[in-house]
Parts: C-alpha cells; structure tokens; sequence
C-alpha cells in the first residue's frame, strides 16, 4: 500500500560528464546583477552592492539541446548566459577559503527570463517569482567536476542567438567571484550537496521568438543550446 495520496515527482538531476551517475537537484539559487554592465543595463549601480539572491524551482530544469516551448503570459521572452556552480559539501557560515573547497562542479546555464513579468514585479516591488521560476527556465549542461575545470576565475562567456552574437563578458567580470558567492549564501542557508547556483549575466539580453536557436559558450565546459518552439 503506498504510503503517497499520488506518485512523488521525479527526482530532479543533471547529468555528469564521464559518468553515468547524474547530480541530485534540491535548490537552485540565481544571483542577480553580477556583472557590472549587466547591472547598467537593467538601470542599476554596479558599485559592488552586497549579492541578491532569486530561486527557481528543481523541477524548472531543463537539460542542454532541448526544444522549450515560448511560455504563457509574456511578450518579452529572455536569454541569460551563466555559469553554474554545483556544491558538493555542506557549508554554514563559512570563509570564501573554505567555500572555493565546497564546489563540487560547474556548467553552463541559461536563467530564461519573463522581463515583462519581472518588469510589473519590480514597479510595485513584488516577488520575480512569474518571471523567474517558471516551467523550463532553467537550462543547463552536463556538470563537469572542479578537479577537470580548476576554478573558472577567467575566460569567456558567450552567447549567440541564431548564429549572432549577442553577450561577450569574462568570467573575471562578475562582481563578485564563485566563492565570494558561496561564502555569502552561506551567511544565508546551510547549503548542501545538491543545491545549484546561477552567478549571473554578462550585459547583452535579449528577447527571442519561436523558431530561435540560443547557443551559449564557457570556456572549458560543455556548450549549452535551446530551441524556442511554438507556444502550447
């Protein structure tokens, strides 16, 4: 007899290069504004202001090369390129010493964004929530493990839409570094194996449409690909 009302969901997960065994999914936690001139660009000071954070549900994942969908309730559909962090040791209250240690891996993301939503949402300062967390915002890679990557202090981040570039950034741009991040959510949460983090976009974003193709590029890690299809 189950012990359920109704089937528990499936168990989020990415996959792992050169393993079959995939990376449990619990949290998914996106810093907003990391980049200076992404944080001009969406009218704000890039002046080293303490990291925010936003979530996105687990079951929001959707893996690299899929076809997603335009979503509901938006006329104003973006593209974020970013680099994801994956934490592989609890951590609670710690140094940025002690958080570089706790990366377990990286990929490459895409935070799609409904900026119409999260436009309204920040006029009348309510939750992103709509705008954010919605089915399939979250695309990623394949995760490859920090011990093959080092730590992604530097290199390029890039993104094209069609074949057209559209975000060229650095990863030593972001405000603040991957384990100044960690570090920082730590002050916040008892962050687990598990748990994802976004570290934000290089300046560029943009709106797409059915029938785009979005390919995005870190060095060293797997490129990420969607293809925005008719809406349901």
């Amino acid at each position: 007899m189950s012990d359920y009302i109704f089937p528990p969901a499936v168990q989020p997960s990415v996959a792992v290069r050169g393993t079959a065994a995939r990376y449990a999914v619990a949290r998914i936690f996106c810093v907003g504004r990391n980049y200076a001139a992404h944080a001009r660009e969406m009218g704000s000071d890039p002046d080293r202001e303490p990291p925010f954070y936003f979530s996105k549900p687990a079951c929001a994942l959707v893996p690299s090369g899929s076809h997603v969908a335009y979503p509901p309730a938006t006329q104003n559909y973006h593209y974020e390129m970013e680099l994801v962090v994956a934490i592989g040791a609890p951590v609670f209250k710690v140094t940025p010493e002690v958080a570089r240690a706790a990366v377990w891996g990286y990929g490459a993301g895409l935070d799609m964004t409904r900026r119409d939503l999260q436009a309204e949402a920040k006029a009348h300062g309510r939750p992103w929530d709509t705008a954010k967390g919605f089915d399939q915002s979250a695309v990623i890679t394949e995760l490859v493990r920090a011990s093959e990557t080092g730590a992604m202090a530097a290199g390029a981040i890039t993104l094209s839409v069609n074949g057209i570039e559209k975000q060229r950034g650095d990863l030593a741009d972001m405000i603040w570094n991957v384990a100044e991040i960690v570090a920082n959510l730590s002050q916040l949460y008892h962050l687990q194996p598990g748990d994802l983090i976004y570290t934000g976009t290089p300046d560029g974003v943009g709106a797409v449409l059915p029938g785009d193709v979005i390919s995005g590029q870190i060095a060293g890690l797997p490129s990420v690909s969607l293809t925005i299809t008719q809406p349901d």
